[in-house]
């Protein structure tokens, strides 16, 4: 991150961070979000915005988005497992700990914790994922901009014990740089987020991680656990999030969502 930026940060209260997203360029963001989290700033972080998301996504009421996500975060909080599963074959269970932090991040953001824009996810760091995931929306990082909509050709993941073992996709080109992209360093390919999306004013993806992710269902992300924020004593360089469509959910044996859509 240039030095002329950062040094603007030390004496500010308030960042946005509105930007294209270039390959390799998560570790300048890094440099970035260290002083964020250090200071206690409020910050926003906007990167790949476009006019359509400043349309759909950012016009959500968040007042009623920070009302579902703290009904949603009480309930996560209090169990101890997590399922998942969607029509496509995604099949997944969570065990959680005590020992990482539930985060939420609605859109209405404090000096507590920073947020991507449009809000609407509460996440935290897995104890233990194992499972099926199929990726039927997007894919994160610069791959999102470069593969769009999964929605034709999924691409399958299979998770043991928080680490991927296998990756499959009729696209092979997309099977391959995500295969290299979860094997950058030693952590790449461990699940260091998982996360449920709770913007419930979009309707739909639309090939965008930072409004995708936020889609009401589950999403997950390989690499960097946000150890700051989750409490997790590991690293990693990279962080790719991958999101799931029409999602059933079970905290423990209660149901929290049925094909996509909210029962609490």
């Amino acid at each position: 991150m240039p030095a002329e930026v950062i040094l603007g940060m030390e004496s500010s209260a308030v960042s946005i961070f509105a930007v294209q997203v270039q390959t390799g360029e998560l570790m300048s963001r890094r440099q970035m979000t260290d002083v964020v989290n250090r200071r206690g700033m409020r910050h926003a972080h906007m990167v790949n915005i476009t006019e359509e998301i400043m349309c759909e996504g950012m016009r959500a009421d968040f007042g009623a988005v920070d009302t579902l996500s703290q009904r949603v975060i009480e309930i996560v909080r209090a169990a101890k497992t997590i399922r998942g599963t969607t029509p496509t074959g995604t099949d997944i269970t969570v065990q959680l700990s005590p020992e990482y932090h539930w985060l939420k991040t609605s859109g209405i953001i404090s000096p507590k914790k920073w947020g991507n824009l449009p809000g609407g996810e509460i996440f935290t760091s897995p104890w233990e994922l194992n499972g099926t995931f199929v990726v039927d929306g997007v894919v994160g990082d610069y791959l999102c901009a470069k593969y769009g909509l999964l929605g034709e050709n999924p691409l399958m993941l299979t998770i043991e014990k928080n680490r991927l073992t296998s990756a499959q996709c009729a696209n092979k080109a997309l099977e391959t740089e995500f295969w290299e992209y979860c094997h950058t360093d030693e952590n790449s390919d461990r699940v260091g987020e998982f996360a449920i999306g709770t913007n419930i004013g979009l309707t739909r993806v639309i090939g965008n991680i930072l409004q995708d992710e936020k889609f009401p269902g589950i999403h997950i992300a390989f690499g960097d656990p946000y150890g700051f924020h989750t409490g997790a004593n590991w690293q990693s360089c990279t962080h790719i999030d991958v999101v799931g469509l029409h999602f059933d959910i079970w905290a423990d044996e209660r149901p929290i969502m049925q094909n996509g859509t909210f029962l609490v």
